[in-house]
């Protein structure tokens, strides 16, 4: 039960994440170039969910209990 909590976690993270980032690239027609706009989520703690989300599902991947 452990093991899906922390998926699902982490599956939530990756999405709210992998949203914001998408949701920031409307800057992009606005007048940003593409280094600013690397620059602009660096610096968003929103925009981390979804490096930390994909390694708490690749962690619970690894570790979830092989019963074959």
């Amino acid at each position: 039960m452990g093991y899906l909590l922390l998926f699902l976690t982490g599956f939530g993270l990756a999405v709210s994440g992998g949203v914001t980032i998408i949701a920031y690239t409307n800057f992009l027609p606005a007048g940003l170039t593409w280094v600013d706009y690397i620059l602009f989520i660096s610096g968003r703690i929103e925009c981390y969910f979804l490096p930390i989300g994909l390694l708490m599902m690749l962690f619970v991947i690894t570790r979830f209990p092989n019963n074959s």
